[in-house]
């Protein structure tokens, strides 16, 4: 058995996240849905983000060994103009919206991320890139409200806007009633892109 407690490990993904703006625009059009269907398992609109690389619980030791790597490959990149667009679920029980826009260049970003992780000695599950949103999730054996929703979106077209940095993420272990709470480990600006003052 397993004597670390939980401090010791952290769940860790990298990503991009979208302006306020275009979140903003994207929670607009689900206002219907956030007031007909309240007991969804609603994802905060702060911590919306576009995973590239899942690397699942990693020693904290870890983590500082990703920085450097990362920071390069941001300051050698542009930034991808991307788009929120449509909507849809995984399995009935999962709410995304869609990314439309550079989705090669966010499929070249995400294999130069993973490359990098695995280039750290990291392991993880090199799952396929399918880019999206996560908007919710249904309680068990309430799927209708997720399938309904995403009808909803299907039309929904959000207004280009460019990822200018990347996010190294931590979660808590989603363990227990409480919804998983993100934060930025660190964040890097994209080459070419100023620092946010």
């Amino acid at each position: 058995m397993n004597d670390q407690n939980h401090s010791s490990t952290i769940r860790v993904f990298v990503a991009l996240a979208p302006p306020d703006d275009a979140k903003d625009e994207l929670a607009r059009a689900l206002g219907p849905a956030y007031e007909a269907y309240p007991d969804l398992r609603w994802n905060r609109i702060e911590d919306w983000h576009i995973t590239l690389a899942f690397l699942g619980e990693l020693p904290a030791a870890t983590v500082p060994l990703l920085r450097p790597p990362l920071a390069g490959l941001a300051a050698a990149r542009r930034p991808l103009e991307l788009a929120l667009s449509g909507g849809g679920h995984f399995d009935e029980r999962v709410l995304w919206s869609g990314i439309d826009g550079d989705l090669d260049g966010l499929h070249l970003l995400a294999s130069e991320v993973r490359a990098v992780v695995r280039s750290c000695g990291v392991a993880f599950e090199d799952r396929p890139l399918r880019p999206h949103l996560t908007l919710a999730r249904a309680r068990r054996n309430e799927t209708a409200p997720v399938v309904e929703t995403a009808a909803g979106l299907a039309a929904f077209a959000g207004r280009p806007w460019a990822a200018g940095r990347l996010h190294l993420v931590g979660s808590n272990f989603g363990r227990g009633p409480g919804p998983i709470h993100y934060r930025d480990i660190e964040a890097w600006t994209f080459g070419g892109v100023a620092s946010a003052p």
